[in-house]
C-alpha cells in the first residue's frame, strides 16, 4: 500500500529494536491504542510476509488480518477485516530510527490514533523495552 497520509518520528533507538516491537505481536497492545489482544494463525510470535490471524479492539470484537507487504527489518503493511490498514516504516537516521505509519486515503482521522502510537513506541524504546 502507499499510502496518502501519514506521520513519523524520529525515536533515540536503533532500528532493529524499533523493528521488533513492531512485528511481535505481544507487543502491539503496549504501543498499539486500538489492539487489547493479538493472536496469529502461525507459531513465532512474530508477524511474516503474508502472516494472519485475528486482532482483537479494545471494544472487543475479534477481526482477521493478513500482512500484505513486508520487508524484514524495513516494511509492513497489513489489511484489518479485508480492509487496508496502516503501513509501517523503519528507516535508520544517524543514531536512531524515524518510524512512519501510513493511513489509507480515507482514513485521514486515523494519524491522530497513529501519533498516539508512535509516542507509546518511544516512551517503550525510552524505558528500554
Amino acid at each position: 500500500m502507499s499510502p496518502l497520509f501519514s506521520v513519523s518520528r524520529t525515536l533515540a533507538a536503533p532500528p532493529d529494536e524499533v523493528w521488533r516491537l513492531l512485528v511481535e505481536v505481544e507487543s502491539w497492545p503496549r504501543w498499539g491504542p486500538t489492539v487489547s489482544h493479538v493472536r496469529l494463525d502461525h507459531s513465532g510470535g512474530r508477524i511474516h510476509d503474508g502472516s494472519t490471524g485475528m486482532v482483537v479492539p479494545p471494544i472487543g470484537v475479534p477481526l482477521p488480518f493478513r500482512v500484505t507487504d513486508y520487508v524484514e527489518g524495513h516494511r509492513w503493511s497489513w489489511r484489518v477485516a479485508g480492509v487496508p490498514a496502516t503501513s509501517h516504516r523503519v528507516e535508520a537516521v544517524g543514531a536512531g530510527t524515524r518510524v512512519t505509519f501510513g493511513v489509507p486515503w480515507w482514513a485521514p482521522a486515523y494519524l491522530a490514533i497513529c501519533e498516539l502510537a508512535l509516542r507509546r513506541l518511544e516512551r517503550l524504546t525510552l524505558a528500554g523495552d
